[in-house]
């Protein structure tokens, strides 16, 4: 069975990349493209959009998300609304808009996910971080992104950091009386420990969680040095939502 996917937000860099490996991949289809600073009408033969509310009657299986954080919540629940499986690589979702869209999607029996990150090599990074924070509770995230990105900490910072607290013992790192003499020098307070966020050009997506204890340290760290490194993961997703019936946060889910 043929896989029919419309891809939103396909004249960015992750789009695009992912128009491509839609196409490249026998088992997948591009329904519709979406993006408001399209100019044309087609590309390829494939109907092109600048507004969703103009997508009456296309037929479409999954609805690829690579948009912005200010439009990403309200795609997502037009997918599914609309009966889209959607798979959200955007980020900057609360987790009350993630409650409210997992509970929507089962209210209307579809798989969807939202991922921080589609690189299995930042799932695994993830889980690494959790089981060492265990048995290193001091520890720092450090996230390295291109200079375009519009949110920070990174949503990969965020869910690791949400992983990490899940087994963490509580604790408030640094000095009692610790200050800062320039603001924000310390980074971001995330459940006692730190996050710092990076914006470089020349950087895709970088992250570091260094690890501290008495006379020794641990460093993990994943590089994607192209966004073709998203795409295995994307292909995952796209292919495992059509046969789920509620929306997930986190590739790990469909591994």
């Amino acid at each position: 069975m043929t896989i029919n996917v419309i891809i939103a937000g396909f004249k960015g860099r992750m789009g695009s990349t992912a128009v491509e490996m839609v196409k490249q991949d026998q088992e997948l289809q591009v329904a519709a493209l979406l993006d408001p600073f399209a100019e044309e009408k087609e590309a390829d033969g494939i109907p092109v959009f600048t507004n969703k509310e103009s997508m009456q009657g296309i037929s479409a299986d999954v609805w690829v998300d690579f948009t912005t954080p200010q439009v990403a919540y309200e795609n997502t629940r037009f997918a599914i609304e609309n009966g889209f499986a959607p798979v959200v690589g955007t980020t900057g979702f609360t987790q009350e808009q993630i409650t409210e869209l997992s509970a929507l999607s089962a209210e209307k029996n579809i798989g969807g996910l939202i991922a921080p990150n589609f690189a299995i090599g930042a799932i695994l990074l993830m889980e690494f971080a959790a089981k060492a924070s265990k048995y290193f509770p001091d520890l720092e995230i450090i996230e390295l992104h291109h200079d375009k990105k519009k949110d920070a900490p990174s949503g990969t910072a965020v869910k690791t950091a949400e992983l990490i607290n899940q087994v963490r013992q509580p604790k408030k790192q640094g000095a009692a009386d610790e200050s800062e003499t320039l603001a924000g020098a310390r980074g971001a307070e995330f459940a006692g420990f730190r996050i710092h966020s990076v914006r470089l050009p020349g950087l895709v997506a970088h992250q570091e969680v260094i690890f501290g204890a008495a006379g020794e340290g641990l460093t993990l760290r994943h590089d994607s040095y192209d966004r073709s490194s998203f795409m295995s993961g994307v292909n995952l997703g796209i292919k495992e939502v059509v046969k789920r019936n509620q929306l997930v946060y986190g590739l790990e889910h469909l591994l």
